[in-house]
């Protein structure tokens, strides 16, 4: 089975071509905090990432998101960033999760049965 997923999904893992094509030529570049694997060809026209997990893209850092998009030459392995004291450690997307950000007055943010200003409609 689970052959059969990375054969015909991406989102799982690796696809085979994706495995095959690394193999064949991807040249490790580095790797990582979260374990996400950087590669590109011999001649640095492509780059890629092989996810640790799942397929997600902010899992990817600002600092490797730059040398992917080529803003920059050098990966942060050779070349590592200067962070300011006021800048927040990355942390991935987390929409859609229990820990995703809830505003002030928002009915996730409290259980609707602590509300004061709110009554559950109840038909007769």
């Amino acid at each position: 089975m689970y052959f059969l997923k990375r054969l015909l999904t991406w989102w799982n893992s690796q696809t085979i071509g994706t495995q095959i094509f690394t193999a064949r030529r991807g040249q490790k570049v580095g790797e990582d905090a979260a374990g996400n694997i950087y590669y590109q060809t011999a001649d640095s026209k492509r780059r890629w990432v092989i996810y640790n997990g799942e397929m997600e893209a902010s899992r990817v850092s600002p600092d490797w998101h730059g040398w992917l998009h080529f803003t920059w030459d050098e990966p942060p392995t050779k070349t590592p960033l200067l962070h300011k004291p006021w800048e927040k450690p990355h942390l991935e997307n987390l929409t859609g999760t229990p820990a995703a950000y809830a505003p002030p007055g928002s009915i996730r943010a409290t259980a609707p049965a602590l509300r004061a200003d709110y009554e559950a409609w109840a038909p007769e």
